[in-house]
């Protein structure tokens, strides 16, 4: 617990760091985020033209939070 302290949380930081530098790390998670819900929906998804519809249908109704990783990842790109 004391080195997890000492190499995370007791970090000597500038004084004059404001509060946009945070927007650095909630971008790189957000792109995380982006990249994982992809490979899940990439992992089911079909492309062909006659199924690509029943794919998305089926990711949202037979795969276990599937909707919910669906509208992560669309919300996620706008």
């Amino acid at each position: 617990l004391k080195i997890a302290n000492g190499a995370l949380v007791d970090l000597p930081a500038p004084s004059n760091i404001s509060v946009w530098w945070n927007f650095g790390s909630l971008l790189g998670l957000c792109l995380a985020a982006q990249i994982l819900t992809g490979l899940f929906l990439a992992m089911h998804y079909t492309s062909d033209i006659a199924t690509a519809f029943s794919s998305v249908m089926h990711i949202c109704r037979d795969v276990n939070y599937g909707w919910l990783i669906r509208n992560m990842h669309a919300n996620g790109a706008s």
